[in-house]
């Protein structure tokens, strides 16, 4: 409510349940940045996590809608997103 900390949305998909519950979380770090500065700070966490264990698994590139960002895989293959 105050704004302060970690910030969890639940989005509704249309798919069923196929296997056990999943949650995919996206870590902000490029909140309020465009463009090649957000890249940067993106790229900076990226190599700070991939040494913790997790993989870099793609960078999915702005577009019209979106900005970048890189998904990822914690140590149990769980996907996750840097934004």
């Amino acid at each position: 409510p105050t704004g302060e900390g970690p910030r969890l949305y639940f989005q509704r998909v249309p798919e069923g349940k196929v296997v056990k519950n999943r949650v995919h979380l996206d870590v902000r770090v490029g909140t309020g940045l465009v463009g090649e500065e957000r890249l940067a700070a993106l790229e900076a966490e990226c190599a700070r996590l991939v040494p913790l264990g997790a993989v870099r698994v793609r960078l999915l590139e702005a577009d019209e809608e979106n900005e970048s960002c890189i998904v990822m895989q914690d140590v149990e293959g769980n996907e996750f997103c840097l934004d």
